[in-house]
């Protein structure tokens, strides 16, 4: 049996590593057009920022390790230029010297990969404009640095890829802004969580530009409504786009968006020939949707799937959940499963819980707290999905909730949990438990919530009382308008203050005493409701959007 594999990065080496694995009789050929196979693209900015060091190391494999360890034959600076699926065969350019040649096949794996967009506006060709998704794009940006020496950056994306890199050249010493013509950077999370985030960037010296589109690009800066913003070297940052254009050419069937449709066993409409990677739709994992999520994991398991399908194995792919994470800085960003936004656009019913805990014991010295939003579906009570945004330990949580949806668990599973616990690594209620406890509460009605975006429309008529339980010296440093404040330490010897027959909405810092004062106050016979992520998440989110909706940024 022969396996073409045209693609040799991520979904395309995992397949070849697997397939030999598998058959060891079987001929193996890979072809990439690059000058390299089986690097590491989720390094490539920390090569630019300067953590990693040596070039070498954002390849994990060559052409000889892959000879030597695995016998497959890999092929770089190799194009494919065109399938033909009759006569089964692959018409491929040596990158080179321009010869053509032509190879048989009995199974053949497309994992073509995305590649960047690039806008059609004015000064995109501009020498000083560049795009990152492979190493010569590395090479380029580190190589225009060195000689240029540019003070000001302009990152045209908020995404991964944007954020990655804006700490990366502040870490190289330039002054970085960036344009993301969204309310909020990385799509992955919403607002409200994205807020912390975009005040920790700010804390760091990036600009943001947020609801700003880059209309063009001069020899000084970047142009935006409202004025120019200098920079000396601009990376576009504003998402990748299927490259499909030979699996459209040979009859392969794609969606609008130009994503090769393959089953679960990553086989397209034609016989013979799977797909694998960021070129192909999948499944949404929650939704059950078709979906775009272009991820290196998930990459790394369609290779592996159509390797076991082409070596016999029955193999199938059950969709992608979206799990990601992302050092911005010191801090630590993940998030898994739909956001808020996401799920209403499904029409879900659902319900949130935030969460503010410590990522070890509190009383071991070094412990962040971390913010923990979840959302689960009200009548399975389902995950949906989650985000966390903190510094130490947020990556495992992440990992722990991804778990228990890919598992089918439910929301109140997360209180269930027997998790690791040693002072140094966690709490005896670790995070996870401490937000599946609160879920818990929520759906037993022990606790009813308010959020955030309803403070704002609470009456100061005296029809509901309002009730801040933080320490005065607390208030003093900000306050919510129109809450009374009684400490929940003195609540119950003051309980008279409080009139009855009233809802009672209550606060706290984080969310834990106003919850013990509503405990208290329903013992009591007081309706009670508790804001959710107390006033520090309150306070973060309405200042940045009060930032995002009224900018000033010339």
């Amino acid at each position: 049996m022969k396996t073409v594999i045209i693609g040799g990065v991520a979904g395309g080496a995992s397949a070849a590593a697997r397939l030999r694995r598998l058959d060891e009789k079987g001929e193996i050929i890979v072809l990439e057009r690059g000058q390299y196979v089986s690097f590491a693209n989720c390094g490539l900015p920390y090569y630019i920022g300067g953590t990693i060091k040596e070039q070498s190391k954002l390849t994990l494999q060559t052409p000889a390790s892959f000879k030597s360890r695995f016998n497959i034959d890999v092929r770089v600076l190799n194009e494919a230029v065109s399938i033909d699926p009759e006569k089964k065969s692959v018409t491929i350019r040596k990158v080179d010297s321009g010869e053509v040649y032509e190879e048989n096949y009995d199974n053949l794996i497309l994992s073509p990969g995305a590649e960047p967009n690039r806008p059609a506006i004015e000064g995109i060709g501009n020498e000083n404009v560049f795009t990152l998704r492979n190493i010569p794009d590395t090479l380029k940006i580190k190589a225009y640095i060195d000689e240029h020496s540019p003070k000001s950056a302009v990152i045209v994306g908020g995404g991964y890829i944007g954020i990655e890199m804006a700490e990366n050249l502040v870490a190289a010493g330039i002054e970085v802004s960036v344009v993301e013509r969204s309310e909020h950077i990385i799509n992955a999370l919403d607002f409200d969580m994205a807020a912390e985030v975009q005040k920790y960037l700010r804390d760091k010296g990036v600009k943001l530009y947020l609801n700003s589109s880059a209309n063009a690009i001069t020899k000084n800066g970047v142009v935006i409504e409202g004025g120019e913003i200098n920079a000396d070297i601009v990376i576009m940052a504003v998402g990748v786009t299927p490259e499909t254009s030979l699996a459209k050419a040979c009859g392969i069937e794609t969606n609008a968006r130009g994503s090769i449709l393959v089953n679960e066993k990553m086989q397209t409409n034609i016989e013979g020939i799977y797909a694998v990677g960021d070129a192909v739709e999948v499944i949404n994992y929650i939704t059950r949707q078709p979906a775009f999520i272009p991820l290196a994991g998930p990459a790394n398991k369609m290779g592996r799937i159509a390797a076991d399908n082409i070596a016999g194995y029955e193999s199938v792919y059950e969709g992608t959940m979206g799990s990601s994470v992302i050092k911005v800085f010191d801090m630590t960003v993940a998030m898994t499963g739909l956001t808020e936004e996401a799920a209403k656009a499904a029409g879900y019913d659902y319900d949130k819980t935030y969460t503010y805990s410590a990522s070890n014991a509190s009383y071991y010295p070094g412990g962040i707290n971390m913010s923990i939003k979840l959302i689960w579906d009200k009548k399975t009570l389902s995950v949906l999905g989650s985000q966390i945004v903190g510094f130490n330990g947020v990556d495992k949580r992440m990992d722990v909730i991804a778990t228990v949806i890919r598992l089918g668990g439910k929301v109140t599973d997360l209180a269930k949990l027997e998790l690791c616990y040693a002072p140094p690594f966690s709490s005896a209620k670790d995070p996870v438990n401490m937000a599946g406890f609160v879920a818990e509460n929520v759906i037993s009605g022990k606790v009813k919530q308010f959020f955030w975006h309803d403070v704002a429309e609470l009456p100061r008529d005296g029809s509901v009382v309002l009730l801040d339980t933080r320490t005065p010296a607390e208030v003093s440093r900000g306050k919510i308008d129109g809450f009374m404040n009684i400490p929940v330490d003195n609540l119950r010897e003051r309980i008279d203050e409080i009139p009855t027959g009233k809802p009672v909405y209550v606060h706290c810092h984080s969310g834990l005493r106003s919850y013990i004062a509503c405990m208290i106050l329903a013992g009591l016979g007081f309706d009670c409701y508790n804001l959710a992520g107390g006033w520090r998440f309150y306070e973060a989110v309405i200042n940045e959007k009060t930032v995002v909706d009224h900018p000033c940024y010339f």
